[in-house]
């Protein structure tokens, strides 16, 4: 199966950097997919005309195959009682830098779901693969998309979210363990999670579902994708491996807590942006995330008071309100370009035990 996923993307190596918005940029993407395996940019957080210089971008410096992914989160709703409460809760933390809370919030970015303009430039444009996070769009979209010759890829962390992905007609499951840094890709933020390891929901889906699955969350070395294969994957995906290489966007804080590593930890928080997501513990966790805080806004409206937060803390040199995703094995990254990151990595995986 790993075999033909390969030829199906045309890649070499079963390495898929993950498209990290915020963090990877055209210059990551490109590196990885010149170097044998596939790399990504992340426009769920661009306008159109961003996205289509981002591909630009990427096609200047490779003509490999690459990934294109969109957040298809249910469009916000506006509640100004609840985006009120939720700025009062956070003014003591605005007041610590002599700074006062935004008036209003906004959805600072717009779903796929309720994007015509960045579907039109998918059809146009067709990358190799376009991924989907954070569940999927209508049913016309996927059959678009499929139609001109684009792979779908979209992000499952259960069995029932990997059957309807593969009920729609998407080609490849992204089985997302609860190690994984970034955002959940849980389909309904307001359910259960089953909060599975990347091992154990592979073993879950393994021969339960038909299609491809690609293992994330953890994996940071060549015997961390040994594992994954032998536990049904068909590939990797891997986003904290990435983030300390040069092309990277990661500001110089989140590479030094990064090289710091050990002594810190990572958890899961909502509070951030409005969906459940993991990233290196600071006072957003600890104290904007404490009990008893108000409901949060919807998602991304919530993720911009974090911004208007880290804005005024930064602009009095603190890092305390920082944004810095990373999966539970994030202090094993290592600091090197990514084409050397990915050479590196085949050769691990080639290794006998």
């Amino acid at each position: 199966m790993s075999h033909d996923l390969l030829s199906k993307l045309d890649i070499r190596y079963p390495i898929i950097q993950a498209p990290m918005a915020g963090i990877s940029t055209p210059a990551l993407a490109a590196a990885v997919s010149q170097a044998g395996g596939l790399g990504s940019i992340a426009v769920g957080t661009s306008t159109p005309e961003q996205a289509r210089a981002a591909i630009a971008a990427v096609r200047e410096k490779t003509d490999r195959p690459f990934n294109v992914n969109v957040f298809t989160h249910a469009p916000a709703q506006a509640d100004p009682a609840r985006e009120a409460a939720w700025l009062a809760w956070l003014r003591p933390h605005f007041a610590r830098f002599g700074a006062e809370p935004p008036a209003r919030l906004s959805e600072i970015y717009r779903s796929f779901l309720a994007d015509e303009a960045m579907f039109a430039l998918l059809l146009e444009q067709r990358p190799a693969v376009v991924s989907f996070h954070f569940g999927l769009p209508p049913q016309e979209k996927i059959d678009a998309l499929k139609a001109a010759g684009i792979v779908l890829f979209t992000t499952a962390t259960s069995l029932d979210e990997a059957r309807r992905i593969e009920a729609a007609g998407i080609d490849v499951i992204v089985a997302q363990g609860i190690e994984a840094g970034g955002h959940r890709g849980i389909f309904d933020p307001s359910a259960p999670d089953p909060a599975l390891p990347t091992v154990e929901l592979l073993e879950q889906l393994h021969g339960k579902v038909s299609l491809p699955l690609v293992a994330a969350g953890g994996i940071m070395d060549g015997k961390h994708i040994r594992t994954a294969l032998y536990h049904g994957a068909s590939a990797v995906q891997m986003g904290s491996a990435f983030i300390a290489c040069p092309e990277s966007m990661a500001p110089p804080h989140h590479r030094a807590l990064i090289a710091a590593g050990s002594g810190l930890r990572t958890e899961m928080t909502a509070v951030i942006s409005g969906r459940p997501a993991r990233g290196i513990a600071n006072a957003l966790f600890t104290e904007v995330g404490a009990a008893g805080h108000p409901p949060l806004p919807d998602y991304p409206i919530t993720y911009d008071a974090a911004k208007a937060l880290h804005a005024a803390a930064s602009a009095k040199g603190s890092q305390d309100y920082s944004v810095n995703w990373g999966g539970t094995n994030f202090a094993q990254a290592r600091a090197m370009p990514a084409a050397e990151l990915v050479a590196l990595l085949a050769a691990e995986m080639n290794e006998t035990a």
